[in-house]
């Protein structure tokens, strides 16, 4: 059964009353925040494009350049670290020039978004 013809338009199904049209949810105005949340995350997106890291492994002798996306950018290799011939070292040392990179990533974009999410507004955010 409806009732009212104001903005809102309520619809009874099952004992739970349903809430269409416009409003502002108790103080939110959920249309904005949409459009808030869509703002924020265009920012994002750049930033993460903007973002570039490095890594490095061995004392220098492998060095990553990565970005927000986490694409490797570049990966240079001192001369001196292939001379030895040990292959399976310099794969750890690149394996973990570019897990560091990518962990510095992660704190960046955690640090964007905790302030981006604190801009929305929400409560407990």
């Amino acid at each position: 059964m409806i009732t009212g013809t104001n903005a809102r338009a309520g619809r009874q199904a099952s004992g739970i009353r349903v809430f269409i049209g416009k409003g502002d949810m108790g103080g939110f105005n959920l249309q904005e925040m949409m459009a808030q949340a869509k703002r924020q995350y265009e920012v994002l997106q750049k930033k993460m494009e903007e973002t570039v890291v490095e890594g490095s492994s061995g004392g220098g002798s492998v060095l990553v350049k990565m970005d927000g996306r986490k694409q490797v950018l570049s990966l240079k290799i001192d001369p001196e670290a292939v001379k030895s011939g040990d292959v399976e070292m310099l794969q750890d040392l690149v394996t973990a020039a570019i897990n560091g990179a990518s962990r510095k990533v992660d704190e960046a974009m955690q640090s964007t978004m905790g302030g981006m999410l604190g801009g929305l507004g929400i409560p407990g955010l």
